[in-house]
């Protein structure tokens, strides 16, 4: 993972990014269908916004350092500790910003978070097969294939194959307190 500076930065999804979260969804629904979905409006974001209330998810916001706008989305999902020390990523890109590099660098900064900060040794990226420009997002990042999940997750309205791809926290690692010594 590069260490130059980032154009981007990582913040903390807040009940503050309501209005513009849901307005950039809105305007990204072509980008984002049949792919995922996401809050819209703000009973939905509010729903959205309770899966972080116990940490086991994060969610960020991706935004450009020059201008703070708002580049993407990026959860670190799911999080098990003990042997396991992983978790899941979820992202999505918002059109204005999209195809400029920026989600690249985005989740460079987030595995970077996931692996120093949170000290996590396993992250996975679940990605439908046709889905060509997220298989080249994480594939950009250095994830490697591990497989086919047949019937993964539930989107828009039915059962999605996703392609499963990980990667691993880069040597040398501090694990985690809660990784069993033996």
């Amino acid at each position: 993972m590069s260490r130059m500076p980032s154009r981007v930065e990582l913040c903390p999804l807040t009940l503050a990014d309501q209005d513009e979260f849901c307005s950039l969804v809105t305007a990204s629904a072509e980008l984002h269908a049949p792919w995922m979905q996401l809050p819209a409006n703000g009973e939905e974001f509010q729903a959205w916004m309770r899966r972080f209330g116990d940490g086991t998810n994060l969610g960020f916001v991706i935004r450009v350092r020059e201008t703070g706008a708002a580049a993407g989305t990026v959860n670190i999902n799911s999080i098990i500790r003990g042997r396991y020390q992983g978790a899941s990523l979820g992202y999505a890109a918002f059109a204005p910003s999209a195809g400029r590099g920026y989600m690249t660098e985005g989740l460079t900064v987030a595995l970077r978070h996931a692996f120093h900060d949170l000290r996590l040794h396993r992250m996975e990226a679940n990605v439908q097969p046709a889905n060509k420009a997220s298989l080249a997002l994480v594939q950009r990042l250095g994830f490697r294939y591990e497989g086919l999940s047949p019937a993964y997750l539930f989107i828009d309205g039915a059962w999605r194959d996703h392609e499963r791809w990980s990667i691993s926290a880069p040597s040398p690692w501090t694990p985690d307190p809660s990784l069993p010594e033996v």
